[in-house]
């Protein structure tokens, strides 16, 4: 953890609390204690610890009635209780109710050590407040998001074009939507879009706005999202989609500082801040044709890349409870949370739809499972249905160009004439294709032994 995880410690006897007290902090956590389970929650008023360590038998309040209370104020704040009357009857009934962990005492060091780091990896780190707030929504303890995020705040501030680029499903508009909370716009509007998601007449009127029989159908006056995002930030996903004529519209607007809505003679002006975002290559882009220069640098003034989430596993804990405690509020509010196995299980595997596909695979688990702590077999189940599914459009199309252009290249046996002459292609765009797949017509002569030869 960036700071020294702070313990709130909880128990009747002063001399056990003192001892027990050193203990925590002679392994370098910050401890706060408490006498009686009132007193643990005025500490909580003062500050949030991120872990409670409290004993089960307390006059007045005890550990489970405790428990019920920080649960109220402070929703999946992790605790372990500890007692010397442990017995397998409270252990699992404590365990269902959601406390993430019951120790008998004489507690074993090594053992409650253990107890107290797997809670900690289980569950988000200290509670963003004040200056952090702007990035509540991101969860991570990853260094590589933390330079990105650090990146984040110090352009925050100034009014530059960003370009996030990283991988589908790897969190693109939430880092937008933290750079808006971070800066002086943060009272405004953001506003998103999919510049992938709609046809080039719809894009156009979604964005620029059009006035009342500006083309069929247009049966009254529509603002655009430009006005709608004015004073605030526009946030513009998968930019590397948007068709060309609207990319020189775009560029206009950009450059004038003003909109002039489809069918209008007249502009207006708006003061929104462009965030955009794409999965695509836009040097490739750029070269192919596809994406103007001119606008690429108006846009990406700032690039931040987002690591996908293989590179970033040690997040797949914390966002696995974070996910399935919002699942389970959903659905099935008994639902505490995954098994250890379970958590190695999703923290091994390779995540090619990222944070996308763990959502998908922890909704699966909550809408599935029959326990409050979900099994390793379940998680296999869901990464096995995962794998399964069907592929987006775009990825199912893109899948299909490349094996296409693979046979063709084997058939004509990388002569790229005869291969654009039977796709119905010309050789420019062919060239086009075969670059945005990363295949090389050379690979494909006679006696060339490749990688791309077999994955045909």
């Amino acid at each position: 953890m960036k700071h020294a995880a702070h313990i709130l410690l909880v128990d009747d006897d002063p001399s056990l609390l003192k001892l027990l007290g050193m203990r925590l902090e002679s392994r370098g956590y910050r401890v706060t204690t408490a006498d009686s389970g009132r007193q643990a929650l005025e500490c909580l008023e003062e500050a949030r610890p991120d872990l409670v360590l409290s004993d089960l038998r307390m006059d007045e309040m005890d550990g489970m009635a405790l428990f019920q209370q920080l649960q109220k104020r402070v929703p999946g704040l992790p605790v372990i209780i500890l007692t010397a009357h442990g017995s397998i009857p409270d252990a699992v009934s404590a365990t269902r109710q959601g406390v993430f962990s019951f120790l008998t005492k004489p507690v074993d060091r090594d053992e409650l050590f253990a107890a107290i780091d797997d809670a900690l990896t289980q569950t988000p780190g200290p509670s963003v407040e004040g200056d952090d707030a702007w990035r509540s929504a991101i969860i991570t303890r990853s260094p590589h998001m933390e330079k990105v995020l650090e990146q984040a705040r110090m352009v925050a501030g100034s009014d530059v074009s960003v370009l996030v680029t990283g991988a589908s499903g790897s969190g693109k508009e939430l880092l937008a939507s933290a750079i808006h909370q971070a800066s002086s716009r943060a009272g405004k509007p953001f506003v998103a879009i999919n510049c992938g998601a709609l046809p080039e007449q719809l894009l156009e009127s979604e964005l620029f706005g059009h006035a009342k029989g500006a083309f069929t159908g247009a049966i009254s006056q529509h603002e655009g999202l430009f006005q709608a995002a004015d004073g605030g930030t526009l946030f513009l996903d998968e930019i590397g989609d948007m068709p060309l004529p609207l990319q020189v519209k775009l560029l206009r607007v950009l450059q004038d500082r003003q909109v002039r809505p489809l069918g209008s003679t007249t502009s207006i002006p708006i003061d929104v801040r462009i965030i955009s975002a794409t999965h695509r290559d836009l040097d490739r882009a750029m070269a192919e044709g596809d994406f103007r220069e001119d606008l690429y640098y108006r846009l990406n003034v700032v690039n931040l890349r987002l690591p996908p989430l293989k590179e970033r596993a040690e997040d797949v804990p914390l966002l696995a409870k974070h996910l399935v405690t919002q699942a389970a509020a959903r659905h099935k509010p008994f639902v505490k949370g995954f098994s250890s196995e379970a958590l190695n299980l999703l923290a091994g595997s390779a995540w090619p739809g990222n944070v996308r596909q763990l959502v998908n695979v922890v909704e699966q688990c909550v809408a599935l499972t029959s326990s409050p702590i979900i099994p390793e077999a379940l998680v296999s189940q869901a990464l096995a249905a995962e794998e399964n599914a069907l592929p987006s459009f775009n990825d199912a199309r893109a899948g299909f160009e490349r094996s296409y252009l693979i046979k063709v290249l084997k058939i004509t046996e990388g002569n790229v004439t005869q291969a654009a002459r039977i796709a119905g292609r010309n050789r420019t765009d062919f060239y086009k294709l075969l670059g945005r797949h990363s295949l090389e017509p050379s690979a494909f002569k006679p006696g060339a032994d490749t990688e791309q030869l077999s994955q045909a």
